[in-house]
């Protein structure tokens, strides 16, 4: 009932009446054609080159980015990261690329698959896809893979495959159309940098609403 009223307000604001079926028609029309927008010069270039791109792009947004022969390097290099920072512990998403790396070769580090909780450290999450135009992940929601392990723990390890890096915004949302043909996933997030805000006195606050430090393992695939 409350968004009923809500939506009558706007209809009477506007001075109109509810839509008729040809209007909504026209509206589902017009979001099933999944027109492309504007896409900007430097995101239209060869593979190779996005990838360079999405490297100096996330780089630049304060991201650390690894780039890795294989993805059984993952454990190796999320245990040397912790260590340095006196982290012993990390949760990660259960999907299988994930559950197939070998951690039991990594002994000094407690590694467990579950949702994140307030209080873990560092978490490891797949990503779906990278955007070269800005250096962005896009992350979705799954059975696999909480929302929670993205922003709770202060040190997010993201795995990205270069074959799945992408040049604009409008190649990921088609890919994950693709994938999902139409049923997109509950909650898809778009994660550009560790969490940041100057919003107190102007001055740069790292980890102000998720991690504070967001580490991509770029496999090369």
């Amino acid at each position: 009932m409350s968004k009923a009223e809500i939506l009558g307000n706007i209809r009477h604001g506007l001075k109109r009446g509810e839509a008729s079926q040809e209007q909504k028609q026209a509206v589902i029309n017009r979001i099933n054609a999944h027109t492309r927008n504007l896409v900007p010069q430097r995101a239209q270039l060869p593979h190779e080159e996005q990838v360079a791109l999405f490297i100096a792009m996330a780089t630049e947004a304060a991201a650390e980015v690894y780039q890795l022969e294989s993805i059984n390097e993952v454990p190796q290099i999320c245990a040397n990261w912790l260590k340095e920072h006196n982290i012993s512990s990390l949760v990660t998403a259960s999907d299988a690329p994930i559950l197939a790396l070998d951690w039991n070769s990594v002994s000094d580090l407690s590694c467990e698959q579950r949702v994140a909780q307030v209080g873990d450290a560092a978490s490891l999450t797949s990503s779906f896809a990278g955007i070269a135009e800005t250096g962005t992940l896009m992350l979705h929601s799954g059975k696999d893979s909480p929302t929670t392990l993205n922003f709770l723990p202060d040190n997010h390890f993201v795995i990205l495959k270069r074959s799945d890096i992408v040049g604009p915004y409008e190649d990921a949302w088609q890919k994950l159309r693709d994938k999902t043909q139409g049923d997109l996933p509950r909650t898809v997030n778009m994660i550009t940098g560790p969490s940041r805000s100057a919003d107190i006195e102007q001055k740069l606050q790292m980890g102000a609403h998720g991690p504070k430090d967001l580490i991509i393992l770029l496999i090369n695939d």
